[in-house]
């Protein structure tokens, strides 16, 4: 696989560990909604036109969080901003379907982002997730590389398995980009635990009526927030917040605009560090939508954990060639 291929690959799995959260957060709301839900909560978002007090916005957040959550799926159209990293730099576009408990995504992505620098990349591409497996469609010229085998497939849980290393698999399974997890009613869940929750005001969005709201977490609430954390020695989570500090990471600004359905019509989330960026927006609609997705054939699919084993072994036969043959071995 040629350089581009393997950055546009890697754009598109990030993305995906990205908006699904991959590598953690994905609970079925565990004794958040449970806890919090207990006290009586409007059916929709108070329309008065006046600031909402920190409890008012409390009780529509976690309101939401209950619907959002029973509901499983919503259509989606993501917009994820990188800057600061040079030619990786730029912007992507997905629309799709999302489901959580389970995780499951059926999206379409465009954007320079997919291009990774390379001209020849398609315009466009296709990716599939159902739970830790990620599908993306590499397009019919490295289909023709692989036998007609356009589908790439990796398996998280089993590349962190095969690196043999705790911290790997540990980074893998419960690393930051899970934090950022786009699921939007853990999200909701998670602002809940911000300490300065607000209430902005009404604004529409995409035609509809709503309340929009914003919180702010540090890095280390995320963390406490992910329950794969507790993998972590301390000196492990020490590390990890130190190196996040040193990136220049202060926290995330997460903001929601809640519908008079009482379900998240927007929700944004940024991260921003000392050399660059990245900001995602995700506008849901049809929440309870049908997710019948389904893995792409097995015959059109290749595996990208095995392809990595193939190519291990090839590297190791090419260190074999330039050895003399040992003397006494020749023919005369």
């Amino acid at each position: 696989m040629s350089k581009s291929a393997w950055k546009r690959a890697g754009v598109v799995l990030t993305a995906a560990a990205v908006v699904t959260g991959l590598a953690g957060c994905q609970d079925d709301g565990g004794d958040k909604g449970e806890k919090k839900a207990a006290a009586p909560a409007p059916a929709t978002t108070p329309a008065a036109p006046r600031t909402q007090t920190l409890g008012e916005a409390t009780e529509v957040i976690r309101a939401a969080y209950t619907k959002t959550a029973g509901a499983k799926a919503a259509k989606v159209k993501m917009t994820m901003s990188m800057t600061g990293l040079g030619e990786e730099s730029g912007t992507a576009e997905m629309t799709g379907v999302q489901g959580w408990n389970p995780a499951v995504m059926d999206i379409t992505m465009k954007g320079s982002l997919l291009a990774a620098g390379d001209p020849t990349a398609p315009e466009q591409t296709r990716m599939i997730v159902l739970g830790d497996v990620t599908y993306v469609d590499m397009g019919a010229e490295k289909a023709a590389e692989r036998d007609g085998k356009r589908w790439m497939k990796l398996d998280m849980k089993a590349a962190a398995e095969a690196s043999g290393d705790p911290a790997t698999q540990k980074q893998m399974t419960g690393g930051a980009l899970g934090n950022m997890n786009q699921d939007p009613a853990q999200q909701l869940a998670l602002l809940l635990d911000s300490p300065d929750l607000k209430h902005v005001g009404a604004e529409k969005i995409n035609g509809m009526e709503t309340q929009h709201y914003k919180g702010t977490l540090t890095f280390e609430q995320m963390l406490k927030a992910n329950k794969t954390s507790e993998l972590l020695s301390k000196k492990d989570h020490d590390a990890l917040i130190a190196a996040v500090k040193q990136a220049g990471l202060k926290g995330y600004d997460t903001e929601v605009w809640v519908n008079e359905d009482g379900y998240p019509a927007r929700m944004n989330v940024d991260m921003n560090m000392g050399f660059g960026s990245m900001k995602l927006r995700a506008d849901y609609s049809d929440y309870g939508t049908a997710t019948a997705v389904k893995a792409p054939p097995a015959k059109d699919t290749y595996d990208l954990l095995g392809m990595l084993k193939e190519l291990e072994g090839l590297e190791g036969m090419e260190g074999l060639e330039g050895l003399e043959e040992p003397e006494g071995l020749t023919e005369g």
